[in-house]
């Protein structure tokens, strides 16, 4: 046998390996062909690519249409903060204070935990109207209650899931089930990044653990990798496996990248695999990260009157920390910055989940932290233009959930109603929409659903919740569900 048929025949095993199964399928007939109609989508874009078809999928894009809003900083309070104890003052439920519940609230309803009949659980703490607007703020958010003017606080938001994962992916991807794209994916397949030197999507967490939905939350599901939100870290390696190894130094990284530049543009040009451009395109990145992120990570070059007014601590791993890192992120160009912060699941089952001696706590970790975050944007000029959101996936019942006979306070989970508020961006300074009944169990005015809400975020940054779409599984996949339920709520806006 000869040596040529030999080469011939291992490159031709070395083309055979490198062939993609989308590729795979696409050049089969039959089945293969159907299957490649039900993946659908990637191949049509260009999975490396914007929408556009881009060379570079995370170049800036225009909007398409004029928008109010660049950028989002999402502050979710993972496990559902009890809107009764901080934005939704109930005096007639303080009135009837464990007395039984009313029988028509339970009709037909399904809870967590709940068993037998209830009783009704009234706020321990006081309100009071704050600002010129006169909001209505619990004395658990001080601070918040001094940038109660610069916020649009939503008492109607509802949700169609009662348990934490679902809630948190329906609220994060427009769908209850894994396989979704965040909203900060989205986004940023849809705009770009306007700083080439970081991720387009910065994830930061706080409360000692992933939120419940998990790093599904920040996943790009069906489209391009390269928008995948990129978790950050406050304490050691900002960013894992960014690092060069022991024994590599800059110049080594460098000599390496352009090598497996040149194989992958190879592979690209023979075998046309759209994510191979995501991949040069994340090496490249990664690269610039090692220099960019740590830069933007350090605290510390802030002075000590901004550290001061977040409560921050150079060094710790914080929710202060993250609120300042999400303000020096989108000053730099980072497009949609996610902060998750786990804790807020009051059930009441002891001192360590209930609203008299846990959620003080928590309200303190956050309460100044939030509330700098407006001041500083403000006076730097970039709340106008940037979308600051403020919430959990879905309200507690205004009932004592009193598991196992707990006799400490908590509340259930409760999808009908619950509280959000939305800052900056083009959203309406000082305004309160909609209410709750006297109970605070079902909403009375102005009902507000996660696909609005959603909707709203996309109009203000100039893109069409109804049109921007991208195809998969035969589907015209959006974020507000395939079936376009989101409606654009006006009613919040400047």
């Amino acid at each position: 046998m000869s040596r040529d048929f030999l080469d011939e025949m291992d490159l031709g095993l070395r083309k055979a390996r490198a062939v993609s199964r989308r590729r795979f399928l696409g050049q089969s007939g039959g089945l293969g062909a159907l299957a490649l109609a039900m993946l659908g989508g990637r191949e049509a874009l260009g999975a490396g690519r914007g929408p556009t078809g881009a060379d570079n999928p995370n170049a800036p894009r225009p909007p398409a249409f004029p928008a109010k809003a660049k950028r989002v900083i999402y502050l979710h309070m993972s496990g559902g903060p009890p809107q009764q104890e901080l934005f939704d003052n109930k005096p007639l439920l303080v009135k009837h204070h464990m007395q039984p519940c009313p029988d028509e609230l339970l009709k037909k309803q399904r809870f967590a935990f709940i068993k037998g009949h209830p009783k009704l659980l009234g706020s321990p703490y006081k309100f009071r109207k704050r600002g010129e607007c006169g909001q209505t703020i619990s004395d658990l958010l001080p601070h918040v209650g001094d940038v109660a003017d610069d916020i649009a606080v939503i008492r109607s938001m509802h949700t169609d899931q009662f348990n934490h994962a679902p809630a948190e992916l329906f609220m994060f991807t427009g769908t209850p089930r894994n396989g979704g794209a965040a909203m900060g994916s989205w986004i940023t397949y849809g705009l770009g990044s306007e700083n080439q030197d970081l991720p387009g999507f910065v994830v930061l967490i706080s409360g000692g653990t992933d939120p419940t939905g998990g790093k599904a939350l920040w996943s790009t599901g069906y489209l391009p990798s390269v928008y995948q939100g990129v978790q950050c870290r406050t304490v050691g390696d900002p960013i894992l496996y960014v690092s060069d190894p022991k024994g590599m130094d800059r110049a080594d990284r460098r000599r390496t990248l352009d090598a497996l530049r040149r194989l992958n543009e190879y592979e690209l040009e023979e075998f046309g695999d759209p994510e191979t451009l995501t991949r040069i395109s994340q090496y490249e990145l990664a690269y610039r990260m090692q220099m960019s992120v740590p830069d933007v990570m350090d605290i510390r070059q802030e002075s000590a009157e901004t550290i001061a007014l977040y409560g921050a601590q150079p060094g710790a791993a914080s929710f202060a920390n993250n609120c300042l890192l999400a303000r020096r992120l989108v000053e730099r160009g980072v497009r949609y910055v996610q902060l998750f912060d786990w804790g807020w699941d009051c059930h009441g089952t002891g001192a360590g989940d209930d609203i008299v001696v846990h959620l003080p706590q928590k309200c303190k970790e956050i309460d100044r932290p939030v509330a700098a975050l407006i001041k500083d944007l403000k006076r730097r000029g970039l709340l106008d233009e940037t979308i600051v959101v403020w919430g959990g996936e879905f309200g507690r019942t205004s009932m004592n959930e009193a598991r196992g006979g707990s006799t400490f306070l908590g509340r259930d989970h409760h999808p009908h109603c619950f509280t959000l508020w939305v800052a900056g961006g083009g959203f309406k300074p000082g305004l309160s929409f909609g209410a709750t009944d006297d109970l605070g169990y079902q909403i009375a005015e102005n009902p507000v659903t996660v696909h609005d809400l959603q909707a709203t975020i996309l109009h203000q940054l100039g893109l069409d919740a109804e049109t921007f779409r991208y195809p998969y599984q035969g589907l015209q996949q959006r974020l507000i569900g395939v079936e376009g339920d989101g409606h654009v709520r006006k009613e919040l806006l400047a």
